[in-house]
C-alpha cells in the first residue's frame, strides 16, 4: 500500500515538473508569455501550446552597411503561420540608401514577426522567429467544376406564362420655356475654383537622407560654380559615324556619357586637387590616386548615385555597359549599398530632362561635381569670324572653394570642354 502511494506521488510530481519546464521554455522563447501557453505577444505571432517543442530559429536584422544602424519595416509579404522556403522574402526594410529584403535562412513556418509596418528596427535586434521542423502544406486538390443546371423540359416550358412586354410610356407635353429675366444675377466666382484638396505622404528614408546630405553640403562646403560652353558638333558626328559598329562589336549603344566620364577622368589626373577631399577630423587634405566617378541616376524612389570604379582603366565600352547596368538596377530597385558607396567625383546630367543651365550641389565628401545640360542649336562665331548655328551645351562645375582655387576650377572645366569639343584629344592624351 505504501509503495502504491509513493508511485502515485512520484507521477504527480513528474507531471508538475514537466508542466513548469514547458512554461519556462516557452517564456524563454517568447518574453510576452506569462501564465498560459496561449499568451500572445503584442506583435504578430503564431504561438500555441506546442510552441515549447518547436525548434525555433531566431532571425535578426542583418547588417546593411557600415553607416546604417536601423531600418523601417515597409512590407510584410508573409504572415505568422505561413510556410516559407529558403530565401523567400519575409520582411522588407527600407534604409536611407536602399531597400533590403530579409529572407528566410531555411524552410519552415513563420511563428512570430517582431514588428509591424512603419516600425523602426535596429541592426542585430530580433526580427522574426520560425519553426524549421514544420512540414510544407500539401498541394490543394483542384475543386470539381460545378455542374450545369438541367435544361427545362418541354412541359415546363409550355407551362411557363409568357412575360408581358411593357409598353413605352407616353411622354408628358413639353412645358413652355420661360423667358430669361432682364436683370439675371451673375454666378458666384467661387463656382470656378474647382477642388482644393491636399494629400500628405510620409517621406521615405531615402528622401530624408538625400535632404540631410544636401543641406549638410550647403552648410559645410564653400561652394562656388563656374560655367563653360562646349561645341558638341564633333562628338555628335563621331557618334553618328561609329554608333552602329560600336553596337555590333560591344553589344551596347554608344552615348555621350562615356565621353564625359573619360574626359573628366583625364582632367582629374591633370588637376589632383579636384579629386581630393578635406578630412575635417584631422585637418588634412587626402589626395586619391584613383578615379571613381559617381553618375547621378533617377529612380522611382529618388536620385541615386552609383559609382564607376577605377575609370582610369575603363574603356568607352566598359563605361557604357556599367551605366546601362546601373540604370536598369535603379529602375528595378535592386541597387546594392556597395554600388553607391564611395566616389571621388560626380557627373549629373540634367540635360536629359531638358535643363538649359543649373548649379549642381556637391555630393559630400567629394569636392566637386560636373553638371551637364541640354544641347541646343545656337548662333556662334567660328574661328573664321562667321556666324553659324552649332549644337552647344552649357557645362557647370560646382567645387569646394576651401580646397580648390578658382584657377584650378576654371582650368579643370576648360580641360573637359576642350576634350569634348575635340574628341581626338582623348586619344592623344592632350
Amino acid at each position: 500500500m505504501i509503495t502504491r502511494i509513493s508511485s502515485i506521488a512520484a507521477r504527480r510530481a513528474s507531471t508538475i515538473y514537466a508542466s513548469r519546464s514547458a512554461k519556462a521554455l516557452v517564456a524563454s522563447i517568447n518574453p510576452s508569455f506569462e501564465n498560459s501557453y496561449g499568451a500572445i505577444s503584442t506583435k504578430r505571432s503564431f504561438f500555441k501550446a506546442s510552441a515549447a517543442m518547436m525548434p525555433i530559429n531566431l532571425v535578426e536584422v542583418p547588417t546593411m552597411g557600415d553607416s546604417i544602424t536601423e531600418g523601417t519595416v515597409v512590407d510584410l509579404p508573409v504572415a505568422p503561420g505561413d510556410y516559407v522556403h529558403a530565401d523567400d522574402v519575409v520582411v522588407v526594410l527600407e534604409t536611407d540608401k536602399v531597400s533590403v529584403d530579409v529572407r528566410a535562412p531555411e524552410s519552415g513556418a513563420i511563428v512570430e514577426i517582431l514588428g509591424e509596418i512603419d516600425d523602426v528596427v535596429e541592426v542585430g535586434s530580433p526580427l522574426f522567429r520560425m519553426d524549421t521542423d514544420a512540414e510544407a502544406p500539401a498541394a490543394s486538390e483542384s475543386a470539381p467544376e460545378p455542374e450545369a443546371p438541367p435544361a427545362p423540359t418541354p412541359a415546363a416550358a409550355a407551362a411557363a406564362p409568357p412575360t408581358p412586354t411593357p409598353s413605352a410610356p407616353t411622354p408628358p407635353p413639353a412645358a413652355p420655356t420661360p423667358a430669361p429675366p432682364s436683370n439675371a444675377a451673375f454666378a458666384s466666382a467661387t463656382a470656378f475654383l474647382g477642388q482644393r484638396t491636399e494629400r500628405r505622404t510620409k517621406m521615405s528614408r531615402m528622401r530624408q537622407r538625400v535632404a540631410a546630405r544636401l543641406k549638410d553640403a550647403q552648410n559645410t562646403a564653400a561652394m562656388l560654380t563656374t560655367f563653360q560652353e562646349v561645341d558638341m558638333g564633333n562628338l555628335m558626328d563621331t557618334r553618328k559615324m561609329y554608333k552602329d559598329a560600336f553596337l555590333e562589336k560591344h553589344g551596347v549603344k554608344l552615348g555621350f556619357m562615356s565621353a564625359f566620364v573619360k574626359a573628366s577622368t583625364a582632367a582629374l589626373k591633370e588637376l589632383p586637387a579636384v579629386n581630393a577631399y578635406i578630412d575635417d577630423k584631422t585637418n588634412e587634405i587626402v589626395y586619391r590616386e584613383y578615379c571613381d566617378i559617381s553618375v547621378a541616376v533617377a529612380s522611382p524612389g529618388g536620385l541615386v548615385v552609383p559609382v564607376l570604379r577605377n575609370t582610369e582603366t575603363m574603356s568607352f565600352a566598359d563605361v557604357e555597359r556599367s551605366i546601362a547596368l546601373y540604370g536598369q538596377k535603379a529602375r528595378d530597385g535592386t541597387l546594392a549599398l556597395d554600388d553607391m558607396s564611395g566616389g571621388t567625383f560626380t557627373i549629373s546630367n540634367g540635360g536629359v530632362f531638358g535643363s538649359l543651365m543649373g548649379t549642381p550641389i556637391i555630393n559630400p565628401p567629394q569636392s566637386a561635381i560636373l553638371g551637364m545640360h541640354a544641347t541646343k542649336m545656337r548662333a556662334v562665331v567660328n574661328a573664321k569670324g562667321e556666324v553659324e548655328a552649332r549644337p552647344m551645351m552649357y557645362l557647370a562645375l560646382t567645387y569646394d572653394h576651401r580646397l580648390i582655387d578658382g584657377r584650378e576650377g576654371v582650368t579643370f572645366l576648360k580641360s573637359i570642354a576642350q576634350k569634348i569639343a575635340d574628341p581626338s584629344r582623348l586619344l592623344l592624351d592632350l
